[in-house]
């Protein structure tokens, strides 16, 4: 029996693809082995999923296709031996056809007069937004000119809060990054209206460093290089009771496979480092071994 599967293509304004001529309507052939993205005719289930590869411009041509031969699948994408263009898609049907929602420009939008794309929000210009009139991209909350904003009316990018005009804050009204607090000209304030970043507390203290400093530190760079993935094989002989009781597949397979938690992982961490980097670490102003055993689990008083 023919393999049949129905799809949609786009073409060049010439109706070429791929540097292969076509005709609408007709049947084209491609024969020899088929590979996604390298040998075949390509062409998508779904119209929306054509715009993954071409420019979502009216001057292009999209039809409906029927590919009638050999058939792989690859995500979103199949290509075929043998395929048959049977019409041009009108360009008012094909907005109809990519979008659920109505009034829109863009494609894959389920949301109302969009001209960007894959919004499930109305009326925004940029694209995959939930919220409704951005111009940004990837926008929960509405009227934002930045992307992957939740709040709203933001031209900066990544803020919960709303009204700002820099980036990463969770409150309001903000021209620098990283704000709690609102009306802020600095980065990293949790309180109102200030111009000067504040000095943070390091090991419930006071310092003389800004966040950005604890930013910039190696102390920083050293804590991040922690592996917080870390498996390792527990035999069923060292298995503790509650183990045993918590994986029973273990009297089968011999053992079973641990994630270590947040405190092992930094304490093998911990055993890897330098004297060197041990001495970075215990300069962090403010330093106390009781502290920093308490939240890492590391003792840096005892040797390894």
């Amino acid at each position: 029996m023919e393999n049949i599967v129905k799809g949609y293509k786009v073409f060049n304004p010439d109706w070429t693809c791929r540097d292969k001529q076509y005709t609408c309507p007709g049947i084209f052939e491609d024969p020899g082995d088929i590979s996604v993205c390298s040998k075949g005719m390509h062409f998508c289930k779904k119209a929306a999923d054509c715009f993954n590869y071409y420019d979502f411009d009216p001057n292009n041509h999209v039809a409906e296709v029927i590919a009638h031969g050999k058939v792989l699948e690859d995500d979103d994408k199949c290509c075929t031996d043998k395929l048959e263009i049977v019409r041009e898609i009108p360009w008012a049907e094909l907005l109809e056809i990519v979008n659920t929602g109505y009034g829109n420009s863009g494609y894959g939008n389920s949301g109302y007069g969009n001209s960007g794309n894959r919004n499930s929000g109305s009326w925004n210009s940029g694209n995959r937004n939930s919220g409704d009139w951005n111009s940004g991209s990837w926008n929960s909350g509405i009227g934002n000119s930045g992307n992957g904003n939740s709040g709203n009316g933001n031209s900066g990018d990544g803020n919960s809060g709303s009204g700002n005009s820099g980036n990463g804050n969770s409150g309001s009204w903000n021209s620098g990054n990283g704000n709690s607090g609102s009306w802020n000209s600095c980065n990293f304030s949790n309180g109102c209206f200030n111009t000067a970043e504040p000095k943070i507390y390091l090991f419930d203290k006071p310092s003389e460093w800004t966040y950005r400093d604890w930013l910039d530190s190696e102390p920083r760079a050293l804590l991040n290089q922690i592996n917080c993935r870390i498996l390792v094989w527990i035999y069923f002989e060292d298995m503790s009771d509650e183990e045993k009781t918590t994986h029973p597949e273990a009297r089968t397979t011999g053992g079973y496979l641990k994630k270590l938690d947040n405190s092992e992982c930094a304490i093998i961490w911990w055993r890897g480092l330098s004297e060197e980097d041990k001495a970075v670490i215990k300069a962090i102003p403010n330093f106390d071994p009781a502290i920093f055993k308490q939240i890492t689990g590391i003792d840096v008083e005892v040797e390894p």
